[in-house]
């Protein structure tokens, strides 16, 4: 971009960085997109509140023990040596969100934000509750009565219920499950107890009243998404071509795809959207959208009202307002992509209803990318794209490969460093050492324990070759003492052979042996 954009600095005259907002009325919306989102909160959860309760050869299949430092999760158990796989697991998940918003956008916040998904499920108990949107404004507006206490208290029981078995589901991620529930409250820990009730107040508040304002003001997704976004990436837009100028009208006027005025030019369809946020309707002022995307005139010629249109002038858009309406963070998607926008699909679903009903192709509020709208090429294969991929899929395969790949044996030799050597009776001359064996198979194994040398054939363990058995996830010690003969001199390099007896596993650690200096 080669022109310079003028900024302005506006001084509000308050301390405050935080706006106090109303409350948000999602309207209840159905559509193909509202099935998917749902599809994907009920997966979601039921993986949440399944996975603690699955069992896998005979333990829990998903449990973080953070005592034992132990992590089981379907047969797999990770150690604190496996250190990395976490490390890169995160690698991943970061990069995986770079390449998915910069491909489709923010469909993660619209279908599979924790945020997302538990608002849902609050903004479903409201409405069993209190109703609709209209029943709702309506029973907020009135005064406090016999009706308006039980809504608001089943309301808010439900809401403390669905929290508080949130946080017992969370911490039987980390504590077994099956006991946390065999015990009675008063038995539990101090820390579960805390963690139970502090995740439960988060659901209930996060969910039940902060919603919309956890993605405005406390994720920072949304704030650096601008940094991974271009002109094609998906995003849900309005198409003022098509839609400007908007209006109410009667039934029996054809789309403008069908009509001889067809589409407008981008230049008079964007000015068109500018004068209309200035100079809001009565639909519009009634359904209070909100949004901190300010459409300013940086020329400074002042927004004139838009004049009275012909039928034969109006665009698609009726100005019925119901995309404002299912919005659940309250936005109005006809000013333009704001990042308040969540990609949840809401705004289409309802949008194609209206055009169903009206007889107008479907398509006016869409899944689709800013040079699409304005009738520029498409890129998809993108250089960032590309690049996104190409390291994702490197990462992702090496760490399946790694997680596969991995040995169930970890061994490692100290050598005692205050004796050198020592001369036995006979006079062998010995070294001694402890090896420790980590198991890191879900069942106790056994080992046997051997050492070899290149140039030294006579050496071996005093006692022979020594079998030890290692419980899961166990750290076994044990005292070595090598043996060579007596004519052995100088440094030489020696090998602990490490073997499963019950289990296909072996390793070889590699030490020193030293005898005098010849």
């Amino acid at each position: 971009m080669s022109g310079r954009i003028p900024l302005h600095v506006i001084d509000d005259e308050s301390s405050s960085y935080y706006v106090s907002e109303r409350k948000i009325y999602p309207r209840e919306v159905s559509g193909r997109f509202n099935r998917l989102r749902v599809a994907a909160v009920l997966w979601l959860l039921g993986m949440f509140y399944l996975f603690p309760w699955l069992r896998w050869n005979g333990q829990q299949a998903v449990l973080l023990d953070l005592p034992a430092r132990k992590f089981h999760i379907f047969g797999l158990m990770f150690l604190p040596q496996d250190f990395l796989f976490l490390s890169m697991l995160l690698i991943i998940a970061a990069l995986a969100l770079f390449f998915f918003t910069a491909l489709a956008g923010r469909l993660f916040c619209g279908y599979a934000c924790p945020q997302t998904v538990w608002t849902e499920v609050s903004i479903w108990i409201e409405r069993w509750c209190e109703g609709d949107r209209n029943k709702q404004m309506k029973l907020d507006a009135g005064p406090w009565n016999r009706e308006k206490i039980l809504r608001k208290g089943a309301r808010h029981l439900l809401w403390a219920l669905f929290s508080l078995w949130t946080g017992f589901t969370f911490v039987g991620f980390f504590s077994p499950i099956v006991d946390l529930t065999q015990r009675t409250p008063l038995a539990w820990g101090g820390w579960e107890t805390f963690w139970i009730l502090f995740y439960g107040f988060a659901t209930w508040g996060n969910a039940g009243f902060l919603r919309q304002q956890v993605c405005k003001y406390m994720c920072p997704y949304a704030r650096f998404q601008s940094a991974m976004f271009d002109r094609n990436t998906l995003i849900i837009a309005y198409d003022p071509m098509r839609g400007e100028p908007r209006g109410s009208r009667k039934r029996g006027l054809h789309s403008v795809l069908a009509r001889a005025r067809g589409l407008l030019d981008k230049v008079t369809a964007y000015n068109y959207v500018f004068r209309a946020s200035q100079h809001p309707s009565a639909a519009d002022n009634r359904a209070q959208a909100s949004g901190t995307i300010v459409l300013a005139d940086t020329a400074g010629a002042t927004a004139e009202p838009l004049p009275k249109f012909t039928l034969d002038q109006l665009g698609d858009c009726i100005d019925c307002t119901i995309c404002v309406q299912v919005c659940p963070t309250g936005i109005d998607i006809r000013n333009g992509l704001q990042y308040e926008c969540i990609a949840c699909g809401a705004c289409i679903d309802a949008c194609d209803a209206v055009m169903n009903k009206v007889g107008y192709p479907k398509g006016l509020i869409r899944y689709t990318t800013q040079n699409h709208v304005d009738s520029k090429p498409v890129r998809v294969l993108r250089p960032r794209i590309v690049v996104y991929a190409c390291l994702l899929l490197a990462l992702a395969g090496g760490w399946m490969y790694g997680v596969t790949h991995r040995s169930l044996l970890i061994a490692e030799v100290l050598r005692d460093r205050n004796v050198m050597y020592s001369q036995a009776s006979g006079g062998r001359i010995e070294n001694s050492y402890t090896l420790k064996l980590v198991n890191k198979d879900q069942q106790p194994r056994r080992f046997v324990i051997d050492v070899s040398a290149t140039d030294m054939p006579g050496i071996s363990l005093r006692d022979g070759p020594q079998t030890v058995q290692a419980e899961s996830g166990g750290v076994v010690s044990v005292p070595l003492t090598v043996s060579a003969s007596a004519e052995v001199s100088g440094r030489h390099d020696v090998q602990f052979q490490v073997r499963g007896v019950d289990m296909d596993a072996k390793t070889t650690v590699n030490s020193s042996f030293f005898g005098p200096l010849p």
